[in-house]
C-alpha cells in the first residue's frame, strides 16, 4: 500500500504513524487470512494486567482490539494489585508451558511490590512479543537474526524505512537512553549503517549535537525539550515523546510547529510513533507463531 504524501503547513513530509500502521495490519491481515484458509492455527496473544491503572487498562483494551482485527486470538488476565510475586510467578510459568499460547505481555507498570525485570525475565524468549527479555536484546546487540525486537524501536525504524528515509552514512541523533526505546533504536541505526550519537541528562550541549543531527529521534519524555531553531536543515524527525500537559493537550519532546518549518519529514503527536509501537506488537506476535510452529 502507498502511503500518502500529507505536508506539514511549511512543506515537511508527515510520517503518519497512523497511516504507516493501516498498511502493515492490512498485510498482517492477509497473512493470517491465508494461514486461516491453509487450516493452520490462529495465533493467540496473552496480556497480563496487574491493578487498576486507569492507562494500562486502555492501552490493553486498544492492543486487544488492535489485535482482533487482524484475525489474532487474544486473552486477557487481570490480577489484583494485591498478588503475591509467587502467584504472578506461577500465571507466567503456566503461561510459558501452554502450546496454544504464542504471545505473552506483560503490561507495565506493576505494582510496587513487584520487580519488573524479575518477571519480564520470566517470559520465554521466544514467546516475548515486547522483545525485552535479556537474550531477545543480546540477539538485537549482536545482530545475530533476531526474531523479536523492542515494539518502539522497531516501529520508529519500520516508519522510517517505508517513508524511504535512508540510514547509510547519515549522522542520527538519538535522545533518552532508556532499555525500551533509546539504547535499542541506537543499536538498530548503528546496524542500519547511521553514525550514532545517544544522548541523556548528561550530554554537556545537546542544542550542539542535535544542530547537527541528520536523523533525530526524541525519547526522553520531556514535553518540548528540542526547539525547531535547533534543528540542522532538512532533518529528519522522529518524536517518540507523549507528554500530556496541564491543558491536556499531548505533545512530543519536539515542539512540532516550530521544527516542522526547519525538518524534511517529522513525526505528530499524537498518530507517529504511538501506533507503530502496537503494530509492532502484533507483527511479533505473528513472528512468533510462525517461528513456535514453523509455518
Amino acid at each position: 500500500m502507498t502511503l500518502r504524501d500529507q505536508r506539514t503547513k511549511d512543506g515537511a513530509r508527515l510520517l503518519s504513524g497512523l497511516d504507516c500502521s493501516a498498511a502493515i495490519k492490512a498485510e498482517l491481515e492477509l497473512e493470517l487470512d491465508a494461514l486461516s484458509a491453509a487450516g493452520k492455527p490462529v495465533p493467540q496473544l496473552v496480556v497480563v494486567r496487574v491493578g487498576a491503572d486507569p492507562a494500562s487498562a486502555s492501552y490493553v483494551k486498544s492492543k486487544r482490539k488492535a489485535a482482533a482485527a487482524v484475525g489474532i486470538r487474544t486473552e486477557e488476565y487481570h490480577l489484583d494489585a494485591s498478588i503475591t510475586p509467587g502467584d504472578l510467578t506461577a500465571l507466567i510459568d503456566r503461561l510459558n508451558a501452554d502450546d496454544d499460547v504464542d504471545g505473552i505481555l506483560l503490561q507495565l507498570p506493576l505494582p510496587s511490590h513487584l520487580d519488573d525485570k524479575l518477571f519480564l525475565n520470566q517470559i520465554r524468549p521466544d514467546k516475548d512479543v515486547d522483545g525485552f527479555h535479556p537474550m531477545n536484546m543480546g540477539h538485537m546487540l549482536t545482530g545475530s537474526n533476531p526474531l523479536l525486537l523492542p515494539c518502539t524501536p522497531r516501529g520508529i525504524m519500520e516508519l522510517m524505512t517505508r517513508y524511504g528515509v535512508t540510514f547509510s552514512g547519515k549522522k542520527a541523533v538519538v535522545i533518552g537512553r532508556s532499555n525500551i526505546v533509546g539504547k535499542p533504536v541506537a543499536v538498530l541505526l548503528t546496524q542500519a549503517n547511521a553514525t550514532v550519537t545517544l544522548c541523556h541528562s548528561r550530554t554537556a550541549s545537546l542544542e550542539a549535537e542535535v544542530r547537527g543531527a541528520d536523523l533525530l529521534i526524541a525519547a526522553v519524555g520531556v514535553p518540548h525539550l528540542v526547539k525547531g531553531e535547533w534543528l540542522k536543515e532538512g532533518a529528519v524527525v522522529v518524536d517518540a515523546g507523549i507528554n500530556r500537559l496541564e491543558s491536556g493537550k499531548l505533545v512530543g519532546d519536539v515542539d512540532f510547529d516550530a521544527a516542522q518549518a526547519h525538518a524534511s519529514a517529522i513525526t505528530p503527536v499524537p498518530g507517529g510513533v504511538g501506533p507503530m509501537t502496537v503494530t509492532m506488537l502484533i507483527l511479533q506476535t505473528l513472528i512468533a507463531a510462525k517461528a513456535r510452529r514453523n509455518l
